[in-house]
């Protein structure tokens, strides 16, 4: 493929990929979610993304596919973090909306679209040890790729970088939200599982434009 740009077999790819990488990190997901929290995060994201690829639109319209995928997930996965994916999803669809082929700008778009409809959902900013944390790192080196007129495979190299600081940068942080936030003290110097996602969900983009 291209390192330019991203057409309608690429996403399509994507999906499916997104699919095969959640259900392997299932158990481990499980696990560091189990740690503090429901432990359910593994099944969520499992079900959430098999969702989005089973259900794949008969589409041209990049923009309405990953709005119909976060629709998707929505409906397949109604917990928190299902939610939150599915909003991220169709708002960062809403940014691409009528593009037949994103580049590295409309990439960027579509991230700082993902990380505005999660970080609204979720009522969540930086710093308050979430997903957002890992995301939204992603999302500004993905924008300072645009505007330095960076490839795709440069540009999510250096986003897989900063979302892997960002999720390293939640040992520190105290969690607002969930029972993270009502163990303060247990908390401390364990990564965000939710932040964990969020560089799963960047590394898959990033592995696939490094082929």
């Amino acid at each position: 493929m291209s390192c330019e740009k991203l057409l309608l077999a690429d996403v399509k790819k994507l999906f499916t990929l997104l699919k095969e990488v959640m259900i392997s990190n299932k158990d481990h997901l499980i696990e560091i979610d189990g740690i503090m929290g429901d432990g359910d995060l593994g099944l969520t994201m499992a079900t959430a993304f098999s969702a989005a690829a089973d259900e794949f639109p008969d589409e041209t319209d990049l923009g309405k596919i990953f709005s119909k995928a976060g629709m998707a997930m929505a409906k397949a996965a109604p917990s928190t973090m299902g939610t939150l994916m599915g909003s991220g999803f169709m708002r960062g669809g809403k940014a691409v909306k009528e593009k037949t082929e994103l580049g590295m700008e409309e990439m960027a778009q579509f991230w700082r679209g993902l990380v505005t409809g999660m970080s609204e959902r979720g009522k969540a900013k930086p710093g308050d040890k979430t997903i957002i944390d890992s995301l939204d790192p992603a999302a500004v080196a993905l924008e300072k790729a645009a505007a330095d007129g960076k490839s795709l495979k440069e540009g999510f190299a250096e986003a897989l970088l900063a979302a892997e600081t960002g999720m390293e940068n939640t040992r520190t942080m105290e969690a607002q939200f969930g029972r993270l936030a009502y163990n303060q003290e247990k908390a401390k110097t364990l990564i965000d599982p939710g932040s964990v996602v969020g560089v799963i969900l960047v590394k898959t983009f990033a592995d696939y434009f490094a082929e």
